[in-house]
């Protein structure tokens, strides 16, 4: 079985790319340990607990408003997108002006739908959503959990997601998969009953290892946590070594900006932080436009 957290825990001195120190952390309550992150299938994590009829009426809402919502348009002008030539159709592509300018060479008249254009067409990509089980789902917690699955459920419509739940241990409930059901996937989310620690870093490595699985090569990982690590080594050393490692933290109770903030930038990836389930979905677009 794959295990992660196998190294003893250290704390870094500098950024991903060795700059400045950052000095010792602040005093948040987070701890690094040599403690051990087991990957535990399903049929022995989860339990009877379901959601509530009136949270659940509120998830299906959310995530139903989120999953459906037109694809983010935007990510056509961020440069993750390979231009094809096709013919023009009167849209605002740009010109391809080798191929235009072969028409006049013929020197005859010519419509406009002979004219080529460059059009972007955006590359898959696989990514995998770490969702943060370790505290109680209910409330703020679980709300904004239904809003960040709901938005990826619609923004990787042809994408592939993989959904991970961890606390001290970890536990994956989809893997590659796409056209999720993001209220039967938070259901699932709810019946996970986990232990009270935190292992943030055997859930970076786990996801790593999930996404070396895939042949796409744009790869990435969200993490959806209050990032208070309590258990395991530093993030941060998972983080270095994985695909580009957002962060979205959750602000709703306890949680640890400052940490928060060094597995991105340790990661290479961008930190944003939400307390309303409505800042989601514009939270994880930014996380994921590059």
């Amino acid at each position: 079985m794959y295990r992660s957290g196998s190294a003893p825990g250290q704390i870094l001195t500098g950024d991903a790319e060795g700059g400045a120190a950052d000095g010792p952390p602040p005093t948040t309550g987070a701890g690094f340990t040599d403690e051990r992150s087991r990957v535990r299938p399903l049929s022995e994590v989860l339990g009877e607990r379901r959601l509530d009829e009136g949270l659940q009426r509120e998830v299906a809402a959310v995530a139903a408003q989120l999953s459906v919502r037109p694809r983010m348009v935007a990510t056509q002008r961020r440069g993750t997108n390979r231009p094809r030539t096709a013919r023009y159709d009167g849209g605002a592509d740009d010109l391809d002006l080798d191929r235009s300018l072969d028409l006049l060479a013929e020197r005859r008249p010519f419509t406009a739908d002979e004219l080529s254009v460059r059009r972007p067409v955006r590359s898959r990509r696989s990514v995998a959503l770490l969702a943060d089980v370790s505290g109680s789902m209910d409330g703020a917690k679980a709300r904004i959990t239904a809003a960040a699955i709901g938005a990826l459920a619609g923004e990787l419509l042809d994408d592939e997601l993989t959904v991970i739940a961890f606390w001290k241990d970890a536990a994956v409930l989809r893997s590659r998969a796409s056209k999720l059901d993001p209220t039967a996937l938070l259901d699932e989310l709810m019946r996970v009953e986990p232990g009270g620690l935190t292992n943030v870093h055997g859930a970076i490595e786990l996801a790593a290892h999930e996404l070396q699985r895939s042949s796409l090569e744009r790869r990435s990982i969200v993490l959806l946590s209050d990032c208070v690590h309590n258990a395991g080594p530093d993030p941060r050393l998972a983080a270095r070594s994985a695909p580009p490692t957002h962060v979205l933290l959750e602000r709703t109770g306890e949680h640890d900006a400052w940490l928060a903030e060094r597995i991105a930038r340790a990661g290479g990836g961008r930190f944003r932080s939400v307390t309303d389930l409505r800042d989601v979905a514009a939270a994880l677009s930014d996380l994921l436009s590059g």
